[in-house]
């Protein structure tokens, strides 16, 4: 239920045509809430059809033409109702930790190559999380509210992956020593 209120989000931040949200998906909401650029395609037709998004008129209508959406009061109504909703936090679905359960089974060949993969691409991510921290969110600068969420979210990236860095090292320490 939570891709049509990210769509919702980036829209309110910046009314986008169907292309440009998938770039934003790309370079910002993926890092926490990934789609398919079907999915956000698919998922702007269903808020257009339930009265949540427009697309905007454009100035010559085109053939072709990149239709670029924004939100009526109705999807900032839904949205505002789904950020005050309560919701239970969801068990975590990853697919690795599943691996390690199985090779508990099974063995565990090629298993601390696949564990020294994540542990580069957690590092790899938590470096692009810290530089976007440095440059966006400087300590001395006198932040908005709308600033504060934003680096809220992006500390909890940082923590994740900082979790992530220090457990596959410990889980890689503990493979190679036998413990």
């Amino acid at each position: 239920m939570s891709l049509p209120h990210a769509i919702l989000t980036a829209l309110l931040e910046k009314p986008s045509s169907g292309l440009e949200l998938t770039r934003r998906f790309d370079r910002s909401i993926g890092y926490f809430w990934s789609a398919t650029h079907q999915q956000i395609y698919r998922e702007l037709g269903k808020l257009e059809q339930a009265g949540h998004i427009r697309a905007l008129p454009a100035a010559q209508p085109t053939r072709g033409q990149k239709k670029e959406y924004e939100v009526l009061p109705a999807g900032r109504e839904e949205l505002t109702a789904w950020v005050a909703r309560s919701e239970d936090p969801r068990p975590a679905r990853d697919p690795l930790l599943l691996r390690l359960r199985a090779a508990g089974v099974v063995g565990s060949a090629g298993l601390e190559a696949e564990l020294e993969r994540h542990l580069v691409l957690h590092r790899r991510q938590l470096e692009e999380y810290r530089a976007i921290e440095e440059r966006d969110f400087p300590p001395d600068r006198q932040a908005s509210e709308q600033d504060r969420l934003r680096h809220v979210v992006l500390r909890g990236g940082i923590e994740l992956e900082t979790f992530w860095t220090k457990w596959l090292t410990e889980a890689l320490a503990g493979f190679r020593t036998g413990a």
